[in-house]
C-alpha cells in the first residue's frame, strides 16, 4: 500500500519543509515567518529540546518542561507554519519528496518540497560500541535525561538499602558516578553530580552520607575542555579536583558493564595498564554522530560523510548540485565549525535569507560565516569558565554571563520566568524541586528486577525495603 502525501492547507505559495525542531529548525521556521511560502516543519518529538541544560533536568534543578516547550505552541502564532509529528525516513532529491513514518505506528506519508531545510541534528555516539549505551546512557533527549535521573537519585536509595542491610560491600559501587567525557556537558554534569552528594542530599539519608560520593571524570584526551583555551583547561581541572572530582585523563572506555566499567590508560613508559572501576551509575557525555539522513543524502549526491557522519556541503551550506537543498548545524561538514547551538542558530537565518533572495528572484550562493559569540561551561554553582574573543572570564563574573546568555536562549517567558525561579531555589538554596522518579527510570533493569522480586513478596509480611524503595 502506497503512503498517502500529505495534505495541508491549500496555497498557491512554494513550499518550505523543515526536518528537525532543535534550534535549527525552529530558528529557521521563525526566520520565515514573514516570507510568502507555507512552512512545514516535520519533526520526530512534539518539543524543542534546549539541549545544553539536559544536565540541570537529570540532576533535579530543573523539569523537562522547563527546556522542552512544546514546537506547536511556540509556532502557533506564525499562520504560514504546519507542525507534523513524524521520523523522516527518507528524502528523495529527484522527486523533491521526503518520507516520513508517524511515530508509533505502520502508517506514514509523503510531503513534497520546493526548498527543504535539514535540521536533523546529532545523536550520542559510543565509538563504535553501542553496547554501552544499555549501562551507560547519553544525554541528547528528555527520555535520557530522565533516565538518568532515576539512576542517579535511585543509586542513593539504593545504597540506604544496602548501608541498613550491612552490605557495605554494594554501597561503594552504588555510591561511585563516572561520567565519560570532559568536554562541556561532561565537566557541568560531574560539578552538578557534586553539588548534590554535598549540599541537596547530605542531611536526607540516615545510614550513608551522599557527601562520601566518588565523582569520576573520564576522558580519553589529555586535558578537560579540549576546546577551550589552555589557561582555562587548567583552571576547571584544579576547581574540579578542589571539590572532590577524581579527573582522569588519557583514560580510555574499553568495557561497560551492570557495575562498573574497564579503563585503559598508557603510562609513560608506553605500557598499557587496564582498570576496573566499580560504579553502578555511568554517564555517557563523549562523542556525537550526525542523524543517518546525512548518508541518505551523501548517497545521493555521491560524497562522502566524515567520521561524525556529517555531509560536506557547498559555502552557502546547500548540498552539491541542489541549491534548493540547505543542510545545517550537527549535520553539515563545512570549515571545521563546532557543534553547537549557535552555528546551527546562524546557520538558520542564513538559510532563511538564501530562501527568500531566491523566491524574490536576487542572486543566491552567498557564503556562510560563522560569527563565533564564545564558550561558556559552568564548573558548580557561582563558578563558570567563558572565552569570548580573547576575553577569557571565570569564577563568579563567567557564572553570571552564562546565566544571561542561557536564559536569553530559552524560548518562552513562561519558561524563563520559571527556570529563573528553579536556579534560585537550587544555588541560592540547596533544594531542588524536580527529585521524582518512577520505576522505569530507576537505572534500567537492575532496578526493575530488584523491584519486581520485592513485589512477588507477600503483603502481610514486614519489608522494611520495599517501604524505603517507594519512599
Amino acid at each position: 500500500m502506497s503512503m498517502p502525501s500529505l495534505t495541508t492547507p491549500a496555497s498557491a505559495r512554494p513550499t518550505v519543509v523543515i526536518v528537525g525542531s532543535g534550534f535549527g529548525g525552529l530558528f529557521a521556521a521563525r526566520a520565515l515567518a514573514r516570507a510568502d511560502v507555507d512552512v512545514v516543519l516535520i519533526a520526530k518529538t512534539s518539543h524543542h529540546l534546549f539541549q545544553p541544560l539536559l544536565y540541570q533536568v537529570a540532576t533535579g534543578i530543573l523539569s523537562q518542561g522547563e527546556i522542552a516547550p512544546s514546537t506547536r505552541e511556540v509556532l502557533s502564532g506564525q499562520k504560514n507554519a504546519t507542525v507534523v509529528l513524524g521520523e523522516v525516513t527518507g528524502i528523495d532529491l529527484a522527486t523533491r519528496t521526503v518520507t516520513a513514518a508517524m511515530i508509533g505506528r505502520d502508517e506514514g506519508f509523503h510531503q513534497r518540497y520546493d526548498h527543504l531545510i535539514v535540521a536533523a541534528g546529532a545523536a550520542q555516539s559510543w565509538f563504535g560500541h553501542d553496547e554501552f549505551a544499555e549501562h551507560a546512557p547519553g544525554m541528547k533527549s528528555i527520555d535520557d535525561a530522565l533516565e538518568l535521573r532515576g539512576r542517579i537519585f535511585g543509586a542513593y536509595e539504593f545504597a540506604e538499602v544496602a548501608a541498613k542491610e550491612g552490605r557495605l560491600d554494594e554501597v561503594a559501587d552504588l555510591m561511585t558516578f563516572v561520567v565519560v567525557g570532559a568536554g562541556p556537558t561532561g565537566v557541568e554534569m560531574a560539578g552538578q553530580l557534586v553539588e548534590l552528594s554535598k549540599r541537596t542530599l547530605r542531611h536526607d539519608f540516615r545510614y550513608i552520607k551522599p557527601g562520601d560520593a566518588r565523582i569520576v571524570l573520564l576522558d580519553a584526551a589529555p586535558a578537560v575542555l579540549g576546546s577551550f583555551h589552555p589557561t582555562l583547561q587548567e583552571k576547571t581541572k584544579a576547581a574540579l579536583e578542589k571539590m572532590g572530582v577524581e579527573v582522569r585523563l588519557g583514560a580510555m572506555v574499553t568495557g561497560v558493564d551492570e557495575r562498573g566499567l574497564t579503563v585503559r590508560t598508557t603510562g609513560s613508559d608506553g605500557t598499557a595498564h587496564e582498570e576496573r572501576i566499580g560504579a553502578v551509575t555511568k554517564v555517557w557525555a563523549a562523542g556525537v554522530a550526525a542523524s543517518p539522513l546525512a548518508r541518505v543524502l551523501a548517497d545521493q549526491v555521491g560524497v562522502e560523510v566524515d567520521r561524525a557522519g556529517r555531509i560536506p556541503v557547498q559555502p552557502d551550506l546547500t548540498l552539491p548540485g541542489h541549491p534548493e537543498v540547505h543542510v545545517i548545524g550537527d549535520m553539515a561538514a563545512l570549515d571545521h565549525l563546532p557543534g553547537v547551538a549557535q552555528v546551527a542558530i546562524q546557520g538558520a537565518r542564513h538559510s532563511a535569507k538564501e530562501i527568500r533572495r531566491a523566491l524574490a528572484g536576487e542572486p543566491t550562493g552567498q557564503r556562510f560565516t560563522y560569527v563565533d559569540k564564545g564558550s561558556m561551561a559552568t564548573i558548580s554553582r557561582f563558578r563558570a569558565i567563558a572565552e569570548i574573543g580573547r576575553l577569557r572570564l571565570t569564577g563568579f563574573v563567567a557564572w553570571l554571563a552564562w546565566l544571561a546568555v542561557h536564559l536569553v536562549y530559552i524560548i518562552g517567558f513562561k519558561s524563563r520566568l520559571t527556570t529563573l525561579i528553579s536556579w534560585f531555589v537550587s544555588f541560592v538554596g540547596r533544594g531542588r524541586a524536580e527529585r521524582t522518579i518512577t520505576r522505569q527510570q530507576v537505572y534500567g533493569r537492575l532496578a526493575l528486577e530488584r523491584l519486581a522480586d520485592l513485589d512477588d513478596r507477600p503483603d502481610d509480611r514486614p519489608d522494611d525495603r520495599r517501604d524505603e524503595l517507594s519512599a
